[in-house]
C-alpha cells in the first residue's frame, strides 16, 4: 500500500508507494478499513517540526483522525462487514486499568495513540480493533466526518465532561483554530454564549458562524485589555475560559479573564511552565483549574449523532484537500496558519 511515512524531524514525510499492508489472517478481533481522509493536525506537525517525542521510535505513520470503508473483517466479527463507514477514534483505550473501568477512558494508563505508539492514517489502510471503532451514518460524509475522530470529540469532552457549561455561561475561548472553532460549537450547543477571542479577523468570523455571541480581536491588544474587554462583556467576567492554544501567556489571559468561582479549562498542549498560577487567589477566590484530553469512548455515538442531526457541523471546517501524494503542501498550509483543518485523502 501506499503510505506517507515520518522518518527525522524537520524533513518531508517520505512517500512509499510499497509500504506492507495490514494482514487480518489469523487474528481475531480486528478489521481492515480503506482509509478515505484524515486530517492534519497541529499534533503532527509537533512530532514532524518540534521534536515532541513519538511512542513508537520512527520510521512511523503519523495521523490519527480517520475515517474509511471496510475492507476485510476477523471472522469472529460480526458488528461490521465489508462496505461500513466507519470513524476511528484517535486514541483506543485498553478497557481494563483503573481509569477505564471508572469511565474515563481518555485518560486510560495503556491508551494506544495512532500516529504514535503504532503507525496512524496516512496510508491507504488500517487494521484496528472492532471494539474500537464507529459506524459514520451515510448522511455525514465520509471525507470531512473523519474530523470527529479529535477535532470535534475533543472539543465535546472538554465542554461537556470537564468545562460543564451550563445554558446561560458566560464562556471565553482564547484561540480560535480548528480545537477552539469546535469548542465555541460545542459551547452553542450547550447553550453557552461564547466569546471567541482570536489574532486573525477571518478565523473570528468563523466563530460567529459557528455560534460566538462576540468576538474580540487580540492583534492589537495587550493582555490587559483583552481581560478588560471580556469583563465588560460579561459584566465582571467570564463563568468558564477556555484556553486552545497551549501558550502560557494565554494561558494567564484567560485565567484573569474569570470571574470568582470561575473554571479555566487548559486544552491546548505546551511543554512550557507556566508561572503565572496565583495560588492565594485560587484559594480564596475558590477558582477551578481543570485539564482536558481528548475525548471518552462512551461520548463518541452522542458525537455522531450531533453531527449527523447537523447541531455540530463538520463540512465548514475543513478548508483544505489534498492527495496523499502531496502531503507535504498540506503541512505547509498548517505552517502557515490557512484555513481551520486540512485532510488527507488517502486512496486518491
Amino acid at each position: 500500500m501506499k503510505a506517507a511515512v515520518f522518518e527525522k524531524i524537520k524533513e518531508p514525510l517520505r512517500i512509499i508507494e510499497d509500504y506492507s499492508s495490514p494482514n487480518i489472517n489469523g487474528i481475531l478481533g480486528h478489521v481492515i478499513v480503506d482509509i478515505t481522509a484524515c486530517g492534519v493536525c497541529h499534533t503532527d506537525l509537533g512530532f514532524l517540526d518540534h521534536g515532541v517525542p513519538t511512542g513508537k521510535s520512527p520510521p512511523l505513520i503519523l495521523g490519527h483522525e480517520m475515517s474509511g470503508v471496510v475492507k476485510e473483517t476477523s471472522d469472529d466479527v460480526t458488528s461490521f462487514k465489508q462496505g461500513d463507514h466507519v470513524l476511528i477514534p484517535a486514541v483506543i483505550s485498553c478497557g481494563t486499568c483503573f481509569y477505564c473501568r471508572t469511565g474515563r477512558e481518555n485518560i486510560c494508563s495503556n491508551q494506544i495513540f495512532f500516529g504514535s505508539n503504532v503507525d496512524g492514517g496516512f496510508a491507504e489502510q488500517i487494521m484496528v480493533p472492532a471494539k474500537d471503532i464507529f459506524h459514520l451514518p451515510k448522511e455525514i460524509p465520509l471525507e470531512e466526518g473523519c474530523i470527529i475522530a479529535d477535532a470535534i470529540s475533543t472539543p465535546y469532552h472538554a465542554v461537556k465532561n470537564r468545562g460543564q457549561v451550563k445554558a446561560g455561561d458566560w464562556v471565553v475561548v482564547i484561540g480560535c483554530g480548528g480545537i477552539g472553532l469546535n469548542i465555541v460549537q460545542n459551547i452553542r450547543v450547550a447553550g453557552g454564549l461564547a466569546i471567541a477571542v482570536d489574532i486573525v479577523p477571518e478565523k473570528l468570523e468563523i466563530a460567529k458562524k459557528l455560534g460566538a455571541v462576540e468576538t474580540i480581536s487580540a492583534k492589537d491588544l495587550d493582555d490587559r485589555a483583552v481581560v478588560g474587554a471580556i469583563r465588560k462583556i460579561t459584566g465582571g467576567g467570564a463563568d468558564i475560559a477556555f484556553e486552545a492554544i497551549g501558550n502560557p501567556a494565554t494561558f494567564t489571559q484567560a485565567f484573569n479573564s474569570l470571574k470568582t468561582g470561575g473554571r479555566l479549562v487548559a486544552v491546548g498542549y505546551s511543554p512550557k511552565r507556566w508561572d503565572g498560577f496565583d495560588i492565594g487567589r485560587v484559594m480564596f477566590r475558590e477558582m477551578e483549574l481543570v485539564g482536558s484530553l481528548g475525548c471518552r469512548t462512551v461520548d463518541y455515538p452522542r458525537i455522531i449523532e450531533l453531527v449527523r442531526n447537523k447541531n455540530l457541523v463538520v463540512e465548514p471546517l475543513v478548508t483544505a484537500k489534498y492527495p496523499l501524494k502531496e502531503i507535504n503542501k498540506a503541512f505547509d498550509v498548517m505552517r502557515r496558519g490557512e484555513g481551520v483543518r486540512t485532510i488527507i485523502l488517502c486512496n486518491s
